[in-house]
């Protein structure tokens, strides 16, 4: 009993049906995680709108809005492995043996066997093999002379590798599954906010620790493109990995266009406004002089004229003033306003601007200088998705594998052709010819009668031209 469990457990693991159920899990399980909102990718107030509270706490505990990192779906990937490895194990020796050792002089109860054979009658051996051997290279086929103690034969085959090609597909499958598995262990995923000019060598993965990274990544400018509606078209980020202080690369990243460097790659995830100032254009004007157009940012100081200066002290996109005083009611850029502080160097005298002017608190009268806002340019940001994927080489070779153990598996098709000198019951010397497919029998049936027919006409070439010879020989000795 103790020796025959593991013996049927290995049975089990190795047979065609437990491996196709596991298989169909594999791809039921792996087409909800794409069709489920995964975190961390998924914004979370994205995934509370998208499913009712009772429902997204149903899909967390069963891990369905994170499958590929799910516990259960990798036990699964392993059980599929070792599923694949049993069946490879248990019949792999018997290919092995067939592809290394083909068949190439086959007796007479295997030519009974064969579901597709001719007999061709021919005058002599030697002559109707040479002609055989003739046809079989005009079909395309490489013929081997077969030489046993009494006995003479041509063998030729194609593609004896697609025998093995669905070892290929075994091992593509596994090396996906061995890349997918220690991206679920070891892999993770991280967001990472940066401003213009901003850099920082910090990531924040989800219900988790901030990560080190062991290089900076700076943002040198980002936009977004619009459609004429005005919704989104795509966001761009310029950005400029640093590390021991040099530039090391500089990449501009698109959505599905990621920046990748020592092993993290970098997405363009969001964009948007801070809410911010960055720049505010204003034209100065004083009497007697000409207009001045300068640009400023908040807290920064820009000279007039030799003894006054102005400062951007306050900028509010939403402006809204209650109990004397202003407050930003939104960060939407929709009812700005500006505070501006006129300071002189001799009397050290400051005066309160207000663009619009605010009732109480603006001072634009005591001001030597009038001041109109040209444009704002506020401040942004751009949102990366930051991931560690270990096992991506593993799946991208699995994933090239795959394709040449299918493509294998589909298209090539694996013939052999047997052509043996043998007598009828009579005595009659003819040539046997049989032929095998290991699939497509329809279309293999139709190359066969092809290339018997060629053969025939090459016997009866060559049987024409030896009956010539000989007639020539006999008019030559009378």
């Amino acid at each position: 009993m103790a020796t025959s469990l593991p013996r049927k457990i290995w049975q089990t693991l190795a047979s065609i049906k437990t491996g196709v159920i596991l298989l169909i899990l594999v791809v039921i399980f792996s087409a909800a995680g794409t069709l489920i909102l995964q975190r961390p990718a998924t914004d979370p107030d994205e995934l509370q709108r998208a499913y009712s509270p009772q429902m997204l706490r149903l899909l967390d505990a069963l891990g369905l809005t994170d499958v590929f990192h799910a516990w259960w779906f990798v036990l699964l990937l392993a059980l599929v492995s070792l599923s694949i490895i049993a069946a490879s194990v248990q019949r792999f020796p018997n290919a092995w043996r067939f592809y290394s050792r083909p068949y190439k002089s086959p007796d007479g109860n295997f030519r009974k066997a064969q579901a597709v054979q001719v007999m061709i009658p021919v005058i002599n051996e030697e002559a109707g093999l040479s002609a055989a051997e003739r046809g079989l290279q005009k079909s395309g086929f490489n013929a081997e002379h077969i030489v046993r103690e009494n006995s003479f034969s041509l063998f030729s085959e194609r593609n004896r590798f697609s025998e093995m090609a669905v070892y290929i597909v075994h091992a593509s499958l596994l090396l996906i599954f061995l890349g997918t598995s220690i991206d679920a262990l070891y892999g993770w995923r991280a967001s990472l906010m940066l401003g213009r000019g901003e850099q920082s060598n910090q990531v924040q993965p989800q219900n988790s620790k901030p990560r080190t990274m062991p290089f900076l990544v700076r943002c040198d400018s980002a936009g977004r493109e619009n459609y004429a509606d005005g919704s989104p078209k795509k966001w761009w980020s310029n950005l400029s990995v640093i590390e021991n202080g040099n530039v090391v690369l500089r990449k501009q990243i698109v959505v599905n266009d990621p920046l990748v460097y020592r092993g993290l790659r970098f997405y363009q995830a969001s964009f948007g406004d801070t809410g911010k100032i960055d720049r505010l254009e204003l034209v100065a004007t004083r009497e007697g002089k000409d207009q001045q157009d300068f640009t400023i940012g908040l807290n920064e100081t820009f000279p007039l004229d030799a003894d006054t200066t102005v400062r951007l002290a306050e900028f509010f996109p939403d402006y809204a003033v209650g109990d004397g005083r202003v407050y930003a009611r939104s960060n939407n850029l929709e009812n700005p306003a500006a505070h501006l502080v006129v300071e002189s160097k001799k009397t050290g005298e400051q005066i309160n601007v207000w663009r619009p002017p605010i009732t109480g608190l603006d001072e634009s009268e005591a001001s030597p200088y009038s001041f109109q806002a040209k444009d704002v340019q506020m401040a942004y940001f751009t949102g990366l998705e930051v991931s560690h994927e270990p096992g991506q080489w593993y799946v991208w070779a699995g994933v090239v594998l795959l394709g040449v153990g299918l493509a294998a598996v589909f298209y090539l098709m694996h013939v052999r052709i047997w052509i043996v000198p043998v007598r009828h019951a009579q005595g009659q010397l003819a040539l046997w010819i049989g032929g095998t497919a290991n699939k497509n029998r329809d279309a293999f049936e139709h190359r066969f009668a092809r290339l018997v027919e060629e053969i025939k006409q090459e016997i009866k070439d060559s049987e024409q031209a030896t009956g010539v010879e000989t007639s020539v020989a006999l008019v030559a000795a009378k």
